[in-house]
């Protein structure tokens, strides 16, 4: 069995916080969320007329090895936040995680879905542009303090890449 499939997807709860916390500061060091914003968007993800969906990867062991956010308002859908430890990179697991996010676009009823990215982050541009992103724009200044700029991009039709298979 190979890393990615021996990893599960579920939902975000808040026991999760303190494993996503530290991969959170692991892998964005400069402008990692903190608690308080993961609670946040967890306490929306449990109403009842939700907008925003979080996952957590768990491997074999337990342990959190990525998590993954959306938001979605009035058809367009926002990936808040996605990310995965060093040591599945090049698995296919952010490419999951990133299939689940618009899976749950497409059960809110998003026609699109934007999302920022640093500039400096071609690992993720690629993997966006790999399920059909498109850059619009850049938000300058938008990663703090570091005043890094976000490149903005746009996937039109999310449920275009249900079931489909994402190579790269």
């Amino acid at each position: 069995m190979n890393a990615v499939t021996s990893i599960v997807l579920r939902e975000m709860r808040w026991w999760d916080i303190d494993a996503v916390m530290e991969l959170e500061h692991e892998l964005f060091p400069d402008d990692a969320w903190s608690r308080g914003m993961f609670w946040s968007e967890l306490a929306d993800a449990r109403h009842p007329d939700a907008t925003r969906h979080y996952v957590v990867a768990e491997d074999e062991s337990g342990r959190v090895a990525g998590y993954g956010g959306l938001a979605a308002i009035a058809g367009t859908g926002d990936i808040q936040t996605i990310g995965t430890a060093r040591g599945q990179w090049g698995t296919g697991l952010g490419a999951r995680l990133l299939r689940e996010l618009l899976r749950q676009a497409t059960s809110f009823e998003c026609h699109e879905v934007l999302l920022e990215v640093r500039v400096d982050n071609e690992r993720a541009q690629r993997l966006y542009t790999r399920f059909g992103f498109e850059s619009i724009g850049f938000r300058r200044g938008y990663y703090q303090p570091g005043n890094v700029d976000a490149l903005v991009m746009r996937l039109t039709d999310p449920s275009s890449v249900q079931g489909t298979e994402i190579h790269g």
